[in-house]
């Protein structure tokens, strides 16, 4: 296989990776340990409960779809700095996640809130934000560390 393509199922399946991961983390956390809230906030308990249900199927996916890909990508060490390059793919992946969920339902679509039933629930969304802007920085950050490889990154 070619650098290149290693590369390629390398940030794929390391984004894929990261994202679906922070999702579990956010089902675990938020969904069943803390109780904060479900995908779907409703007064019909059963209705959350496959809202959430749903939610961890399609992470599950992501999870189970990233592993393989990584796979297929091989061992990263063949590539110079690959560990580096697979975190930094965990990390944009992770925050992605973050991002992209916090911006959908807890802003536009309004689905529900990291911790409605708080004083200021506004701001747990924000710290939400901002937790995936870290994690997605930091990957960023990290991702440029790695060298360059036939001109291309």
């Amino acid at each position: 296989m070619s650098n290149e393509l290693k590369r390629k199922y390398l940030n794929i399946g390391s984004f894929l990776l990261g994202f679906g991961f922070l999702g579990a983390l956010d089902g675990i956390v938020f969904h069943q340990l803390l109780q904060w809230h479900s995908v779907v906030m409703h007064s019909d308990r059963s209705i959350e409960i496959l809202s959430d249900g749903i939610f961890h199927f399609a992470v599950t996916i992501t999870l189970i779809s990233g592993a393989i890909i990584l796979w297929l990508g091989g061992k990263p060490t063949d590539l110079s700095k690959g560990i580096r390059y697979v975190v930094s793919g965990i990390l944009i992946g992770g925050g992605s996640f973050n991002l992209i969920e916090g911006i959908i339902n807890h802003h536009i679509l309004q689905v529900h809130r990291v911790r409605p039933d708080a004083d200021h629930p506004l701001l747990y969304d924000l710290g939400f934000l901002a937790s995936g802007a870290i994690l997605l920085v930091v990957g960023l950050l990290l991702r440029r560390t790695v060298p360059k490889l036939n001109g291309k990154r």
